[in-house]
């Protein structure tokens, strides 16, 4: 007979299409979320998983990590139909930690459509945070639920695709996959200078 861990984050990598990924769930839903820098066989030697254990250590201290794709099944399905372009939207639960002000803006991240972009500032000014415009993108930045919190879905005022903690490739490639085309820093130069 096993015994059951007292707090357990259950983890998995799964690889979808182009994508390897980390994930992690606890008893109240999915909590991390990252893009794979190396094959899955090298997972442990991969910034992420240290990434992952960083986290823990400060959002869920006195978890223990347990390998379980079965629990992890539910969420991967999703993931797998969003990446495959079959689901629009999510409804898996979350459990996201961070401060007050990060869950703030990763709440306002999970208000933008599929298929829709927003900005840094346009964020910061929906939230009245207009001074603020930094401290959301940081608070963007450690985003530990990626695609899930479409973090991916915030460009830079111009229209351009700016730091992505999985990798502006990735980015790209889930805007792609989103029906949407960010611009490339230099085209909206362009463009300006011949209005």
């Amino acid at each position: 007979m096993q015994t059951r861990t007292q707090n357990p984050i259950y983890w998995t990598v799964v690889h979808v299409d182009i994508w390897d990924l980390l994930l992690a769930a606890s008893d109240q839903g999915l909590c991390y979320l990252q893009f794979l820098n190396s094959s899955p066989a090298q997972y442990m030697e991969d910034e992420v998983w240290s990434d992952l254990l960083k986290w823990i250590r400060k959002y869920a201290p006195g978890h223990e990590l347990v390998r379980d794709q079965d629990f992890l099944e539910p969420y991967i399905v999703q993931i797998k139909e969003y990446l495959s372009g079959q689901r629009p939207v999510f409804t898996l639960s979350l459990d996201l930690r961070g401060t007050p002000f990060q869950m703030t803006i990763w709440q306002a991240l999970q208000s933008i459509p599929h298929g829709q972009t927003s900005s840094y500032s346009e964020i910061a000014h929906k939230l009245d945070k207009i001074k603020a415009v930094r401290a959301v993108g940081t608070a963007i930045g450690a985003n530990p639920v990626l695609i899930v919190v479409p973090c991916h879905r915030v460009l830079g005022k111009n229209g351009s695709l700016t730091g992505y903690r999985g990798g502006l490739q990735n980015k790209e490639s889930l805007l792609s996959l989103e029906g949407r085309r960010a611009a490339k820093s230099n085209e909206k130069v362009g463009q300006a200078a011949i209005k």
